[in-house]
C-alpha cells in the first residue's frame, strides 16, 4: 500500500519510471544494499531523523532506503536546482513513503523552500552536499541547533564553508566530512567526476574530444579524474592551479600548466574544478575563440562568471539541451554548458552508482556512528572513523571479488618494533 506523504515534486505519475531505474542502481550498489539488509534487522538508528540535502537522483534514493531500513525517519531535498531527477523524486514519495521536496529547474527561492521544509522534520542528523543545510540552520533555523547531534558532509565545496565556520567559531554542532573519507575522495571524486563530467559534455553537445584543447581548471581529486579521462579520450590537456604543489603534480603527470589568462587564448573546452568564484572571468572570455566551450563541475554555479559572460554578449539562445549560445559583440559565438551548473548532473546523469557505493556506504554509517555515539564531539569539522572507511573498502573488495594478502605474524612484529635496522 502506497504511504501518502508531504512534498513538492514535479509529477507523481512519473513514479514508475523511477522504481526501475532505482532498482538498476541497487543492483550497481553491492555494499550500500549489504548495509541496508544489516540494518534492516538490528534497527541502528531507531529514532533518529535525517534531513538530507543532496542531488536527488537513484543512488540517493538508495541511501534513503538504507536509512529508512535502519529506523530513521527522513526528508530529502535537492542540493542543486538541475540535479534532480523527477522520476526518482517519484518514486521515493509513491514506492518508499519519503518526503522528498525537489523539482528538477526549480528556481532559488523554491530550492530554499524545499531547505526549510525538510528542516521541519526537527532533525537530530543534518546530511549536507555543499552546507546549504548547515548554513540555514545557523542563519535561519537555529532553535533546532540543540536537538541536532551531528551532521555530515558529502562534497568538497561544503567542507570548505564548514571549515570556515568552525575557524570563526561559528560551528554550533558538530560535522563529519564523509567527503574525505578515502573511500570518498579517491574514487567518487576523481573516477566519478572524471567519467560523468565527461558524459555530460559529450551528451550536451556531441562533440569529439580527441584533437582538442581541454582546459581543465583546478587540480584537485576532481580535476585530476577530468584531467584523466579527457587525456583517455585524446584530448590535449592544460591544467589551471593556483597551489604550487597541484601545479608542480599536474607537470609532473605531464600535463601542460599555465595560467588561465594563457590558456584561454588556446583552449576549445574549459572545465571548472576548483571550488571557488570567478575562475573564469570577463577577462578570459574576451580572449577565447569563437566557439568555445564552458562547463562547471564545482559544486556551486560561482566558477564561471556568468554575469562577465552575459554582460559581453549581445545575444543569447538555447541551442541544444543544456547548451546556451552567447553571440559576442565582436561576433564570436561563446558556448556554455547546464547554466554553469554542475554539468555532470545538468547534461547527464551524474556519477555511476557503483562508485556512489562507497560514498554513501560512508554517509549510512557515519549516521549509525552519529546515533550510537554519546553525542560529546567537538563543535569542529572531524574525519570519518577510520574503522569506517575501511570497513567500506573492505566490503567493496569483497562485492568485486578480490582478495588481498594478509600480514603474517612475522611481518606485524617487524612493523611494531623499532629495534631491526640495516
Amino acid at each position: 500500500m502506497t504511504l501518502r506523504v508531504r512534498f513538492d515534486i514535479a509529477d507523481t505519475s512519473l513514479a514508475p519510471e523511477g522504481k526501475l531505474r532505482i532498482e538498476w542502481a541497487d543492483r550497481q550498489m553491492p555494499v550500500l544494499r549489504q548495509i541496508r539488509e544489516r540494518f534492516a534487522r538490528e534497527r541502528p538508528i531507531e529514532g533518529q531523523r535525517v534531513a538530507a540535502c543532496l542531488h536527488v537522483t537513484t543512488e540517493t534514493a538508495n541511501l534513503m532506503r538504507t536509512l529508512k531500513a535502519g529506523g530513521a525517519e527522513v526528508a530529502l531535498c535537492a542540493s542543486n536546482p538541475l540535479s534532480t531527477q523527477d522520476d526518482v523524486a517519484a518514486s521515493l514519495v509513491e514506492d518508499e513513503g519519503v518526503p522528498v521536496f525537489a523539482i528538477c529547474g526549480e528556481d532559488r527561492d523554491t530550492y530554499y523552500s524545499h531547505v526549510h521544509a525538510v528542516l521541519d522534520i526537527e532533525p537530530t542528523t543534518t546530511m549536507d552536499d555543499g552546507a546549504d543545510l548547515v548554513s540555514t540552520v545557523h542563519s535561519e533555523r537555529t532553535e533546532l541547533i540543540d536537538g541536532i547531534r551531528a551532521g555530515t558532509e558529502e562534497t568538497t565545496t561544503g567542507v570548505i564553508r564548514l571549515r570556515s565556520m568552525a575557524e570563526s567559531g561559528d560551528l554550533r554542532y558538530p560535522i563529519f566530512a564523509v567527503n574525505d573519507a578515502m573511500t570518498k575522495h579517491l574514487f567518487d571524486n576523481r573516477f566519478g567526476t572524471g567519467q560523468s563530467t565527461i558524459d555530460g559534455i559529450i551528451r550536451a553537445t556531441n562533440i569529439l574530444l580527441a584533437g582538442r584543447t581541454v582546459v581543465v581548471c583546478g587540480f584537485g581529486m576532481c580535476g585530476r579524474g577530468v584531467a584523466m579521462r579527457a587525456r583517455g579520450m585524446g584530448a590535449r590537456v592544460i591544467v589551471c592551479e593556483v597551489d604550487e604543489l597541484r601545479a608542480l603534480e599536474a607537470a609532473m603527470e605531464g600535463y601542460q600548466v599555465l595560467p588561465v589568462a594563457e590558456a584561454a587564448e588556446v583552449g576549445d573546452v574549459f572545465i571548472t574544478v576548483a571550488g571557488n568564484t570567478s575562475v573564469i572571468r570577463g577577462e578570459h572570455i574576451a580572449a577565447m575563440k569563437d566557439g568555445a566551450i564552458l562547463g562547471n563541475s564545482g559544486h556551486f554555479d560561482v566558477e564561471i562568471d556568468l554575469d562577465d559572460l552575459r554582460g559581453a554578449a549581445q545575444s543569447s539562445r538555447q541551442v541544444r539541451p543544456s547548451l546556451e549560445e552567447f553571440q559576442m559583440k565582436d561576433g564570436r559565438r561563446i558556448y556554455l554548458l547546464g547554466e554553469g551548473r554542475l554539468v555532470n548532473l545538468a547534461a547527464a546523469e551524474g556519477h555511476p552508482a557503483s562508485v556512489m557505493d562507497m560514498s554513501f556506504a560512508n554517509q549510512a554509517l557515519c549516521s549509525e556512528f552519529i546515533a550510537g555515539s554519546p553525542g560529546n564531539f567537538d563543535l569542529a569539522v572531524h574525519a570519518v572513523p577510520q574503522e569506517i572507511d575501511r570497513r567500506v573498502a573492505k566490503l567493496k573488495l569483497a562485492a568485486m571479488g578480490i582478495e588481498i594478502d594478509e600480514l603474517t605474524e612475522k611481518q606485524k612484529q617487524y612493523l611494531s618494533s623499532w629495534r631491526q635496522g640495516t
